[in-house]
């Protein structure tokens, strides 16, 4: 089998809520999806999408997989896309860095190879360990705390059981919704206060103490991992690593420290399934649980959250998210499902989600042989 066709499009995904407000004063209405899709010489095709929460998120910007594209395509063309270690080590061999906009050319020679050997993704990645991943949703920054109970309230209706409240605006506001929101767990309920960088060292001490008697996960209160190891010497709740768990060189070093109990896999922000699944399995080994997750996306990125989850063993799986439902617009049909607080992964052959070209439209960029 060979690539004979790369093309690239772009598409934007409006947030159902209006507005998403998040960290330090970071709020989006839309996100900029980028999907790649392979063509080959079998009549299989592959896709991957990569969607950055803002355009400067993690440093990865919505025009870096075209960008990409152009140094790696011409390269692609004519490789055997079932050989997903070869296709990964050749493009980190032309480019250095950028693993989030490798992300989608990883992920569509998984779906290709699953397409081609008749098997789910999961089955790849070593097998369904986890039928139906919990998820949790997210609570956004509002003005008014009552608005943020009543979405928690509506999501719980709707099955979830597991809520990231939003913080790191304001320290002093973010006390006050952690003390409104987490007394209103039910039995069996967990919550993450995400401030996803926004705090400096002081104002996540202060919270953490404010907050020490309440039963939630503090998730990434500062920018850098030195300064998160400074806030977990003080606080008392469980430290979840988010934003700076960039690769296989930071996991060893938070195994060492023993410097989270949470770590979150954001599969784009660690350079793809391939490199994902390698940090995740070092994690687990280490018996540190993980999340399964993404910067943003719709469909495409969804299934393949939904069968790095499966994947995942459920002891260690805190929770994924149906990234999907996030938005007025689709990238991809089929895929993954999200039913009553859980999310399952297709059992069919490949990915089992195919691109929703009505809504992607034209190509931005075409490769061809």
């Amino acid at each position: 089998m060979k690539i004979t066709r790369i093309r690239i499009f772009k598409t934007p995904l409006p947030y159902v809520g209006g507005t998403y407000a998040w960290g330090a004063g970071n709020a989006i209405d839309i996100a900029q999806a980028s999907v790649v899709v392979i063509d080959t010489d079998a009549g299989l095709q592959g896709c991957g999408e990569f969607t950055p929460c803002g355009e400067n998120y993690m440093v990865a910007h919505s025009e870096g997989v075209e960008a990409l594209a152009r140094l790696v395509a011409p390269n692609l063309l004519g490789e055997d896309p079932r050989q997903v270690g070869r296709i990964e080590r050749l493009m980190d061999h032309l480019v250095q860095g950028h693993g989030y906009a490798k992300a989608p050319f990883d992920a569509a020679c998984w779906d290709l190879l699953g397409q081609a050997s008749g098997q789910p993704v999961w089955m790849l990645l070593g097998g369904k360990l986890t039928d139906g991943a919990p998820m949790y949703r997210v609570a956004p920054q509002k003005d008014d705390l009552a608005e943020t109970v009543a979405e928690m309230e509506r999501y719980r209706a709707q099955g979830y059981r597991q809520f990231q409240i939003k913080v790191g605006a304001d320290w002093v506001t973010d006390i006050d919704r952690i003390k409104t929101a987490v007394p209103l767990l039910r039995p069996g309920e967990k919550a993450m206060a995400d401030a996803n960088q926004g705090w400096r060292v002081d104002n996540a001490i202060r919270v953490a103490r404010a907050t020490r008697d309440l039963d939630f996960i503090l998730e990434q209160p500062c920018r850098t991992y030195e300064e998160c190891q400074q806030v977990r010497r003080v606080a008392e709740q469980p430290m979840k690593l988010d934003e700076c768990v960039t690769g296989i060189a930071a996991a060893q070093r938070i195994v060492a420290d023993r410097g989270a109990e949470i770590c979150c896999l954001k599969i784009s922000n660690l350079g793809g399934l391939s490199k994902a699944r390698r940090v995740r399995d070092f994690l687990i080994d280490n018996r540190i649980a993980v999340v399964a997750e993404d910067t943003w996306g719709g469909e495409i990125t969804s299934t393949v959250l939904a069968h790095f989850a499966a994947s995942t063993p459920e002891e260690y799986l805190q929770n994924t998210t149906d990234l999907m439902n996030y938005n007025t617009r689709s990238t991809g049909i089929g895929g993954a499902r999200a039913d009553h607080g859980k999310l399952y992964a297709p059992d069919l052959p490949g990915l089992g989600v195919v691109p929703d070209f009505d809504s992607l439209g034209a190509p931005v960029a075409e490769y061809r042989t």
